[in-house]
């Protein structure tokens, strides 16, 4: 499978990472909600959710939206509350984003 095309969503105080999948209208998808207040060093965002249509689980598409959190946050500057249980679990299994984990 070829990776899917993400599409990010950045509304100041919520945003989302979403993905089309094949064969459904319903997109994959990350949200996240921003952690008040925002600090000036490019705050914190509460990964609340994720959600692969039935159709789609297991081919690594959460994972893909997830990476790409990880990057923005590496790029943006931001940390992460890994509030869902799956990307909480791959916190857990990547030790070398740690230093994105938010306190």
């Amino acid at each position: 499978m070829a990776d899917p095309a993400i599409e990010v969503t950045d509304e100041t105080t919520h945003g989302a990472y979403r993905a089309d999948v094949e064969g459904t209208d319903v997109k994959a998808e990350l949200t996240w909600k921003a952690r008040s207040p925002v600090s000036q060093n490019g705050g914190t965002r509460i990964a609340d959710r994720t959600f692969t249509p039935p159709q789609a689980r297991g081919q690594g598409i959460a994972r893909k939206l997830v990476e790409a959190m990880i990057a923005d946050a590496r790029e943006q500057g931001f940390k992460i509350v890994p509030q869902c249980p799956y990307v909480a679990a791959l916190f857990r299994k990547n030790p070398d984003w740690a230093d994105l984990r938010a306190d």
